[in-house]
């Protein structure tokens, strides 16, 4: 009966360890291993680890001169007090040991059993590869993810860091406050509208470049930012999906126009136009894109910018057009080269 229950058991083994490889056919492998583990005891210097260490040394001839043995290897870990000894074999020669009962585990079990400080002795078998490449290899497979990344379509990239995007956000309004401060300034300018690339059609961050324009100069900083708050502004964005606006109007110039006014005259102009949110200072919309109506963001955007000037000069409040120049003057990116 005892024969029995042992045969029973290793084809229990086997039949379970196939069906689990079988359920996960990606994982390929050519051996199996067979390992052993305990725990030992700090004491007396490390006493139980010595002895266990001199049981192991007795056995190794035999583990290491079984036929299919790829390698014998001793785990120790000092932190967690492990012991542990790993016997791989290939397919063949591992399913062959089975059937022998693994000996010589049952004689190393048991004298690890007997030493003083020895405690939670196990046995596991699982699949052991080793998964290191050659410089073949390494440079196939980096030359395979190059080419896919080369080959993605623009709108599967992956995504940019957050921080990173705010960053350049950030940097881009600065900038541009600088500039829009110094043409505001020669022309006499009390509004100022023009466009921006690193929101790329998103309304905070766009809200964020618009605040970076209006931030105050540091006049110690070798490089100068922002410094046109004191200049009422439209500033776009042309996105994929959408056209991003915001509009802003600082306090003394609230009296002369309203900031959500003139923000709704702009995107009602093109179907879908809506106001986000409004305040007296900062207001933000915008003009999804629609293939159907030939409305697209990059496409629009000047037009837009024109008819926001035009609201403002209908106010009083943007130099008249002298009628020299069949073109109205309009500030995009390109007009503020990086």
């Amino acid at each position: 009966q005892a024969i029995l229950a042992k045969v029973l058991l290793q084809w229990l083994n086997t039949v379970l360890r196939q069906c689990i490889v079988a359920s996960m056919p990606f994982v390929a492998f050519d051996h199996i291993a067979r390992e052993w583990r305990c725990k030992f005891s700090s004491d007396n210097d490390n006493a139980s680890l010595m002895a266990a260490q001199a049981q192991l040394e007795d056995i190794l001839p035999d583990l290491s001169s079984m036929d299919g043995v790829a390698s014998v290897q001793r785990v120790v870990c000092g932190g967690c007090l492990d012991f542990k000894v790993v016997t791989k074999l290939t397919k063949k020669a591992f399913e062959a040991w089975e059937k022998e009962g693994f000996a010589p585990e049952a004689d190393f079990l048991s004298a690890l059993k007997a030493i003083p400080g020895i405690s939670g002795i196990e046995t596991q078998t699982y699949t052991l590869e080793d998964l290191k490449m050659n410089k073949k290899d390494i440079k196939k497979a980096q030359d395979k993810k190059e080419k896919e990344q080369a080959d993605k379509p623009e709108g599967e990239k992956p995504p940019e860091d957050p921080a990173k995007k705010l960053k350049k956000v950030v940097k881009e309004g600065g900038k541009r406050g600088v500039e829009i401060e110094g043409a505001a300034d020669m022309g006499g300018l009390q509004f100022f509208c023009t466009s921006v690339d690193e929101p790329e059609g998103d309304l905070e961050l766009l809200l964020e470049s618009v605040k970076a324009m209006n931030a105050k100069s540091d006049p110690t900083e070798e490089e100068r930012k922002g410094g046109s708050g004191h200049i009422g502004k439209m500033v776009f964005s042309a996105g994929v999906d959408q056209l991003a606006l915001v509009a802003y109007v600082p306090e003394e110039k609230q009296a002369e126009l309203v900031c959500e006014e003139w923000l709704q005259k702009v995107v009602s102009l093109h179907p879908g136009g809506n106001v986000v949110s409004s305040g007296k200072d900062y207001c933000k919309g915008c003009i999804p894109a629609n293939s159907d109506k030939g409305i697209f963001p990059l496409k629009i955007r000047e037009g837009l910018i024109l008819e926001a000037n035009n609201f403002l000069r209908k106010k009083g409040l943007f130099p008249e057009d002298d009628g020299d120049d069949d073109d109205e003057m309009v500030f995009g990116d390109d007009d503020f080269p990086s």
